[in-house]
């Protein structure tokens, strides 16, 4: 479509139709409402095309979060798509409970056969599905807290641990061992009660203190809770390597390793959220390789299905698994959805994993991460960007008054929403955690795409920045 199209009145009629019976129906996520349609310009979505959105006025707009970091291959991928459909001509869904299909035993084996190991220690052997990530956070939690119950020696375990700035998702139980107070504050009479551990985030480093030793230090707090707390924790649950809804804040690889000593020395279930850094986002296939150690659970989703699909797996040990085997049904693990190992997502999922076989998709996501970081590096000179940080696939600008992190923008300045509305005036979708830019794409992104990337973030830090200074004249 050409752009005049972006000014002929039929097409931008479609659009602000759209909108409107949008606006009249639909209740958006992690949105307040009242910001639609004037504050926060509504984006109507007519297809996707790799990395692009396309509206429906022709519009092509660089999708630099990769639609809330699901879609990990690009929009509309042929291969994933073909899948799909070749398993809805077959079978769209069977119940899990009591039956079972290629789809679900297949992805499964492959999960179970790519999952971090650690020499001398016993595997992931078990898969348990789930519909989302809170939902598989849901499943983990359970799973160690019903496994000391069913052990029956230790009932004091029924504590969880978790760090600050963590985020696991919005159902109760995740939302409890969750530390945004944007999301949880207003909840928090529903929510158990969980203890927090410092973050590990090299964010928190002091003046001169190295990344590895602000993880070390943050491991020994970390140990000190735990021997305060003999015999009452069941587990420690954790993002490795990067704090995403924490504003993508990365820690040393060394704090996984520490964690992983300290809970075998507790007795502690060690669950790794790897919702959003799982499926080389942070430059291996699961963030936790690059400590060398593994969890005792797992949880993924997000990329799982490439983008198409919701599914989300559980991977636990054998010994988790037979904690359940029992005589009496209320020691079974009784969790269920509806649509648990659906053969439409298995299918999305497994398609995914072929493309990453095909296409050698780690080495290339590695190569491409070297050019995101070329392109952001002339950034972390502009005036108000104190920190730029990168782990993988995943570059984030932290933005301050005049680059000093001890200074922060007023939340009333509304940095981010600036950046946002500039960014997409400029062709591209980004969406700021706070005054947080980052960037998230699709590992499709070329060349052009990452310059496009570089120069609509630059100006949308100089224009959201620039507003933020003409308020200090004003004032």
């Amino acid at each position: 479509m050409s752009n005049k199209s972006f000014h002929d009145p039929a097409i931008l009629a479609e659009g602000d139709a759209w909108r409107s019976r949008d606006l009249s129906v639909l209740w958006h996520p992690c949105t307040q409402m009242r910001e639609h349609p004037d504050t926060l310009p509504l984006l109507t979505i007519s297809h996707g095309d790799g990395a692009w959105l396309v509206g429906h006025d022709g519009r092509r707009t660089l999708d630099a979060v990769s639609s809330w970091w699901t879609n990990i291959h690009g929009h509309a991928e042929p291969r994933i798509a073909e899948a799909i459909a070749r398993q809805a001509r077959r079978l769209e869904h069977v119940i899990l409970a009591g039956a079972t299909h290629e789809g679900a035993v297949e992805l499964a084996e492959r999960l179970l056969a790519i999952a971090p190991r650690q020499p001398g220690r016993e595997p992931l052997a078990k898969v348990f599905y789930a519909d989302n990530g809170s939902a598989g956070v849901e499943v983990a939690l359970k799973m160690a807290f019903h496994w000391y119950r069913n052990r029956g020696d230790e009932p004091r375990r029924t504590k969880f641990v978790a760090l600050t700035n963590g985020y696991h998702g919005e159902t109760i139980g995740a939302l409890s061992v969750g530390d945004i107070p944007l999301y949880r504050r207003i909840y928090a009479p529903l929510l158990m009660e969980a203890m927090f551990a410092p973050s590990p985030d090299a964010w928190n480093a002091r003046p001169g203190q190295s990344d590895e030793a602000c993880a070390e230090e943050a491991a020994d707090a970390l140990a000190r809770l735990l021997d305060e707390h003999p015999g009452e924790v069941c587990a420690l649950i954790l993002e490795p390597r990067l704090q995403c809804a924490g504003g993508m804040r990365m820690h040393h690889p060394v704090y996984l390793k520490r964690a992983r000593e300290l809970c075998d020395v507790h007795g502690v279930f060690l669950i790794a959220d790897e919702i959003a850094t799982g499926f080389g986002r942070t430059g291996t296939m699961f963030a936790f390789e690059q400590a060398g150690v593994m969890p005792d659970l797992m949880c993924v989703s997000k990329g799982l299905t490439g983008g198409f699909l919701p599914l989300a797996a559980v991977l636990a040990t054998q010994s988790i698994y037979d904690g359940f085997l029992d005589d009496s049904r209320e020691r079974a693990f009784l969790h269920s959805h509806s649509y648990t190992g659906n053969p439409l997502a298995c299918a999305a999922a497994l398609a995914s994993l072929d493309i990453f076989e095909s296409d050698d998709v780690i080495a290339r996501n590695r190569a491409t991460a070297a050019k995101l970081a070329e392109a952001a590096a002339p950034l972390a000179a502009l005036p108000h960007v104190a920190e730029v940080r990168q782990a993988g696939m995943v570059v984030a600008f932290e933005l301050a008054r005049d680059g000093d992190r001890t200074t922060p923008f007023a939340p009333s300045e509304r940095i981010g929403l600036h950046a946002y509305r500039t960014a997409l005036d400029h062709g591209v979708l980004l969406r700021p955690l706070g005054d947080t830019l980052y960037w998230m794409p699709p590992y499709c992104i070329d060349d052009a795409q990452i310059g496009l990337l570089a120069s609509a973030t630059e100006a949308a830090i100089v224009g959201a920045t620039g507003k933020a200074f003409a308020t200090d004249l004003r004032g």
